[in-house]
């Protein structure tokens, strides 16, 4: 099994063309026809998760995020993104990252079954599929029933088994139509607005993002980047699992990466 093989069915299903114009999907680092047994599933290629592949003898890593979003124009050991490049060539170890077009295909419909949410479309569309589908960025729908602010983050901190969240605005207010963007959707407030929604879930929220939105009629609760897209971990890892079963494949363990002390 090579990475190309690998590739061409992870581009069949997650196409990168589907991507936003800013990213940059694809195999990072790394040879394509290495051949393949181990593979580590990560949601951020972190030099300690490179390490760990080292360490365990990965041939191949597969996270969401990508390891290279903008120009590099130095690869040595004296930058950071320099030596998580060279650590990965050195060790022979493929990256492929899938990122946006991984987000319009399946990371709202995982984090929409997670909440279980009724009557969902896409928050921000991005383009159709052939049927005529709309794929997009993010979510609106209801909740299974209505409830305060309160109790929503509850609820959404066991749907992605969250230490803790963050909300703007009064958290008495009754909601049942939310939002939901995971990653960054701190630029999100005006399309949940438009959508009718009490309430956006998404991550990265900064001060005046919060106070803004909540001046607008819209509650904001910031479950962090990572605090929703850390499903992808597992998913990917099923996935793989179940497409390539002589494949050894291994998921990062869930380690948010801030403490709330």
């Amino acid at each position: 099994m090579t990475v190309r093989e690998i590739v061409h069915k992870l581009a069949a299903k997650y196409p990168p063309e589907l991507a936003l114009d800013w990213d940059n999907p694809g195999l990072q680092v790394g040879d394509m026809d290495r051949q393949v047994q181990k593979v580590y599933v990560a949601l951020e290629a972190t030099e300690a998760v490179i390490r760990e592949c080292i360490a365990w003898g990965a041939d191949l890593l597969v996270t969401h995020h990508p390891l290279l979003m903008s120009g590099i124009r130095k690869v040595n050991s004296e930058e950071f993104l320099g030596r998580k490049v060279l650590l990965l060539a050195e060790n022979r170890i493929a990256h492929y990252a899938m990122h946006t077009n991984y987000d319009v295909t399946e990371m709202s419909a995982l984090a929409i079954r997670a909440l279980g949410l009724l009557q969902t479309r896409v928050l921000e569309p991005t383009g159709a599929f052939a049927d005529g589908t709309e794929y997009g960025i993010g979510f609106v729908g209801l909740l299974p029933e209505a409830m305060t602010a309160r109790a929503c983050c509850d609820y959404v901190k066991q749907a992605f088994a969250l230490p803790a969240v963050r909300l703007f605005g009064d958290a008495d207010r009754m909601v049942q139509k939310i939002a939901v963007c995971p990653g960054s959707g701190k630029g999100m407030a005006a399309p949940a607005l438009a959508a009718g929604a009490e309430l956006l879930v998404t991550g990265d929220i900064g001060h005046h993002d919060g106070l803004d939105a909540v001046d607008q009629g819209l509650l904001m609760m910031d479950a962090g980047h990572y605090g929703i897209e850390h499903i992808f971990i597992a998913q990917m890892g099923d996935e793989l699992q179940g497409e390539f079963p002589e494949l050894a494949v291994r998921r990062a363990e869930i380690a948010h990466p801030f403490t709330v002390l």
